[in-house]
Order: structure tokens, then C-alpha cells, then sequence
């Protein structure tokens, strides 16, 4: 099992060198119960707000216990003692600003929207091209350091939308630091297909894109920069990533210095399926396209359009994801906005002057006086979320939480908190997390879920109707480096959930576990199932294919965790 899980000591996040190795900072105000309700800022007595609408502040809660929704959680290096409770940091990889050719806002604009609607870090990712590695990655570092002191509460990184050499895009960012700007800068220079001229689906191409995986690994291990991580973003948008491709990713560099470690399970753009006139009546995630040149022939019609907003690789069960899962090696998914420009937005990009290839940036945005209906994406936090469970406020601990796969991620605030456990003897683990046991022990999956804790921006509180238990078993490497199916993949358990608020528990008996397997969870609102595309044996009722041109993504709402191993010896 290679499990990169890092861990050491973590510094406070928002010094701009970032070279030390002082203790974890302090919680943000607004966690922090210490600091009163009047000392606040807007954007923090905004993000406290939110936390006590879920439960997770209190009169003399400690500062430790602010975690969802129980305190206590395990990594596999801790199975066994109790360790303290993480912190459940909201988050969003994928977010575009005017350094982007197609984008418009300014980088504070999204922090601050992203602040407003709950994250607690950022990950600021314009499109690779020319321009942006000769101009954009350095022109936009003054403006994210700005962000950062700006908003000491929410961590902001520098990233960059990788176009993948023979592949679609990926998120590719750092931990900031005096060489955040070089790395970005020369890595873009090297090994974006973009700027390279290679985009086509060839032998030489995909090579170049592990070369370019190989070149941000060193840097890491010569210290030029503390961490690196790549999440490949909309993977199953035009086919253009194959299954081989994936695990040539996931595989190129070591355990230790992993840099490829997930993709989007949902992607960005959920507005988009709004029908008109009051949307852009195109599809979910913009997810709707069909094969061309480069795509993977393999590939089912299905699978260019999301499923309950979810990416076809993640939502089938028995599919791509479970059959990565099913090779014991870790690959998480995670879920963000994508955010170009917003749905209901009232700004559009600056002036007729803008020129975004001299300058690297479109000028400023500006009052449109309209209400722009025809646009897909949200602000950052304020449809899809990412819960990564660290162990402090910083970056590292972000990207540490990450690399474990201690991720949950979900849609329109179905469910404020998820803690999960597998327990077996004397030893239990979380998500991410693998559980050594001995060959016939018991196992058991304890599951706390918080329900919604108030009003999501939609004006509703979602509920929850339906949480699923999906097991598979490891069976080792794939010998055919392209298959996309995990035939023992399973729905093994359905609960029906009827409570309005709260938390409910949840447990599943896995027996007494006599081969390695794997568990992970999905909750839905109820509102639109269907039998997964590998029959009802297998999913009874999962999301279903949404309809392109009508999907409201307020009326589906899904929650998806990562996995935890069993792995009896």
C-alpha cells in the first residue's frame, strides 16, 4: 500500500518566506472561541456564523474539538491511540481570475467571495499558455500575497491550470515560498502542452507529462519548495484521459514525494445544466461534449456527461475510480467551482482596452448594470466543497490532509460534518487511512453524519435521505493498465436517513475480514436515482445521467467520501 501520508511540524501560513519550521499557527478568529464576537471582522464574524449553524462552535468548546462532528479521528500512522481531533478545513482547488485569457475577476474578488461562503483555503489556478508563463505566474504573486494579508483566515495558493501533455487539465500548486513564482514559472516554460505544442494523444506526449511530474518531485526533494500537488481536473469531459494515463500519473514519482494524488470527482461549472431562460440550458460541468481525435476509444457515450453532478469516473460504481481503489493505491477525489464568472453576476470584465495578451491580465472588472443568466459557475464555497481533515491551520497541514486522502467532498451543504471510522481490534482508521488487522478479524464501519446546519445559498436546507456503503475488494495491479471496470464493487448497505438535524450514526458489519477490501460512502437528498451503469446488483440506485440543458443542480445533491482500507495479514 503506498499511502504518501507526510507529517511534521507546520508553520504559521501566512509568512511569506515560509522557510522555517516554527509550530502550527494558532486557529483563525474566527474558530478561535477566545477571541469575542466584536472583535471580528465582517468576513470572520461571517465565517463563525456558518460554524455555529453547524454545530461545530459553542460556549467553551476547546479549540481541539472544533472538528465535525466528533473530535476524535486517526491516521493510519496513529491507528490504535486516539490522537487529537483534526480540523476540517473547506476548500476549493480550481479558480480562475483576469490572469486567465477566459477569466475576469480580480484574485481578491474570489478570496473574498470564497471567505463569504465558507472556505477556509484557496487555490488560485489560471489557464497555462504563453502568455501566462511569460507574463501571468509572476504578475499574479503580488496580488495572492495581498489576499493573504488581506484575509488572514483563509490560506491562499498559487497554482496553475496544468493543460497535461496528451491529456486534459490539472490542478498544480505549491506551498508558498520565495521560489512558489519560479517553480510555476519554469515548470509551465517545460512541460505545459499548451505552451509546448503538445496537446495530441502521443506516445511522446504522455511521456512528457510524467517528465513534467518527475521535475516538480525534485524540486520538493531539493527543498527548493516545501510541498507540491497535482489533482487532474474534469477528467472525463472529452475522454482525452485515459485509464493508463491516470495510473502513469498516479505511479511516476514516490510514495514519499507524491505529486499526482487525485482528480475532481464533480467538476466546476454546476450552474451550467440551469435550463433558459433563466440559465444557459447547457449541462452540468459543461459536460456536454462527445469523442473526438484524442479521446480514449474505450470510453461509453455515458460517460462525457455527470451523474448527480458527479464525473462519470467517480459516480459508477465498479467504474474508474473503484478500479483504481481495487489496486490498493491511493487516488482521492475532490470537488470545487471552477469559478470563470458567475451565474447571477453583475461585473464584466473591464473595457473594450483590455488586452489580456500584452498585458497577461484582462483590466479590471466593472458594473454591467444586467443580471448575467447565461453564465455556469458559482463562487468559490458557494456550491461544492472539499473537507480535507488537517492537523492545524496551514498549508502544510492542507496539503498534508490532502495527500492522506483525508477528503470528503459535497454539494450545496447536503451535510455540514462526516467523521468516519473502520475499527478492528484494537486499531481503527479514517478516511484515506489503511487498517492492518490480523486475517479474520472483525471490522466494523461507524459513520457520524451532522445533517445540514442551516440554510445553504439556495435559500434551502437541504436534507438528507440516503446514505450508501460502497466496498470493493483489492485485487492488486490492473495487468491491463486500461481497464476501467472493478467487478466486485459493490452497494453493500443503504440507510435510510429521516432525521432533520443533528447527527446521525451509522454503523456497517464488515464481518470478520479475511482479504484485503476497501470501503467509501455516498449520501444523496433523494431526489433523482437511477440503476448505476453496471446493473441494479451493483447500484441499485445511484445518480442518475443528468439531462443536459435541464439539470437544476439545487435538486441534487450529493455527498461522496474517499476510502478506507481493510488490510488483514
Amino acid at each position: 500500500m503506498g499511502h504518501g501520508h507526510a507529517h511534521g511540524h507546520h508553520h504559521h501560513g501566512h509568512d511569506h518566506d515560509h522557510s522555517s519550521d516554527a509550530a502550527a499557527s494558532a486557529l483563525p478568529a474566527a474558530f478561535d472561541p477566545a477571541v469575542p464576537d466584536e472583535a471580528l471582522t465582517p468576513e470572520q464574524q461571517s465565517r463563525r456564523t456558518l460554524l455555529r449553524r453547524a454545530g461545530l462552535l459553542g460556549a467553551g468548546l476547546a479549540a481541539a474539538s472544533v472538528v465535525a462532528p466528533t473530535a476524535a479521528a486517526a491516521t493510519p500512522a496513529s491507528a490504535g491511540r486516539r490522537g487529537h481531533g483534526f480540523l476540517w478545513l473547506a476548500g476549493d482547488h480550481h479558480i480562475h481570475t483576469q490572469y486567465s485569457n477566459d477569466g475576469k475577476y480580480r484574485v481578491v474578488d474570489q478570496v473574498r467571495q470564497g471567505a463569504k461562503h465558507g472556505m477556509d483555503w484557496l487555490v488560485i489556478t489560471d489557464h497555462g499558455n504563453v502568455t501566462h508563463s511569460k507574463i501571468g505566474v509572476e504578475k499574479v504573486n503580488p496580488d495572492i500575497r495581498d489576499a493573504r494579508d488581506a484575509y488572514e483566515d483563509t490560506l491562499v495558493f498559487q497554482g496553475l491550470e496544468w493543460n497535461i501533455p496528451g491529456a486534459e487539465h490539472g490542478t498544480v500548486f505549491v506551498h508558498p515560498g520565495r521560489n512558489e513564482v519560479s517553480v510555476l514559472k519554469q515548470f509551465e516554460t517545460d512541460y505545459d502542452g499548451s505552451v509546448n505544442g503538445a496537446s495530441d494523444s502521443t506516445p511522446a506526449n504522455e511521456a512528457l507529462a510524467i517528465a513534467g511530474l518527475n521535475f516538480l518531485a525534485r524540486q520538493v526533494q531539493r527543498r527548493k519548495v516545501k510541498d507540491i500537488l497535482m489533482l487532474a481536473n474534469h477528467p472525463a469531459r472529452k475522454g482525452i484521459d485515459s485509464p493508463h494515463e491516470i495510473r502513469a500519473w498516479r505511479d511516476a514519482t514516490s510514495a514519499r514525494h507524491q505529486i499526482a494524488v487525485g482528480m475532481e470527482g464533480a467538476p466546476g461549472h454546476q450552474a451550467g445544466g440551469i435550463a433558459k431562460p433563466l440559465g444557459m440550458g447547457r449541462a452540468r460541468g459543461i459536460y456536454d461534449n462527445s469523442p473526438g481525435a484524442n479521446s480514449f476509444a474505450g470510453y461509453p457515450l455515458e460517460s462525457y456527461r455527470t451523474w448527480g453532478g458527479f464525473d462519470w469516473m467517480t459516480a459508477t460504481v465498479g467504474g474508474l475510480w473503484d478500479s483504481l481503489l481495487a489496486e490498493g493505491k491511493p487516488w482521492w477525489i475532490t470537488a470545487n467551482s471552477d469559478s470563470h464568472n458567475v451565474y447571477t453576476d453583475t461585473a464584466e470584465r473591464g473595457g473594450p482596452d483590455s488586452d489580456y495578451l500584452a498585458n497577461g491580465k484582462h483590466t479590471d472588472p466593472v458594473y454591467s448594470g444586467t443580471i448575467d443568466l447565461t453564465e455556469g459557475d458559482y463562487w468559490p464555497g458557494q456550491y461544492s466543497r472539499t473537507h480535507v481533515g488537517a492537523d492545524g491551520f496551514s498549508y502544510a497541514a492542507v496539503m498534508n490532509g490532502i495527500r492522506a486522502g483525508r477528503v470528503w467532498v459535497d454539494h450545496g451543504q447536503l451535510i455540514s460534518g462526516l467523521d468516519v471510522r473502520v475499527r478492528g481490534g484494537y486499531r481503527w482508521a479514517t478516511l484515506g487511512g489503511a487498517l492492518h488487522v490480523r486475517k479474520g478479524t472483525s471490522v466494523t464501519l461507524t459513520v457520524d453524519v451532522a445533517m445540514a446546519g442551516g440554510a445553504n445559498w439556495a435559500g434551502f436546507v437541504p436534507k438528507l435521505a440516503r446514505v450508501d456503503v460502497i466496498q470493493g475488494d483489492v485485487t492488486g495491479p490492473a495487468a491491463d493498465r486500461d481497464t476501467f471496470t472493478a467487478p466486485t464493487a459493490k452497494v453493500v448497505k443503504s440507510y435510510e436517513v429521516n432525521k432533520p438535524s443533528g447527527t446521525v450514526r451509522l454503523t456497517y458489519d464488515l464481518g470478520r475480514v479475511d482479504r484485503p477490501v476497501y470501503v467509501r460512502l455516498r449520501g444523496t437528498d433523494g431526489n433523482r436515482s437511477a440503476v448505476g451503469p453496471m446493473g441494479a446488483a451493483v447500484d441499485p440506485a445511484g445518480p442518475a445521467i443528468d439531462v443536459v440543458g435541464d439539470a437544476d443542480p439545487w435538486r441534487d445533491l450529493w455527498f461522496y467520501s474517499n476510502p478506507v482500507w481493510v488490510l488483514p495479514s
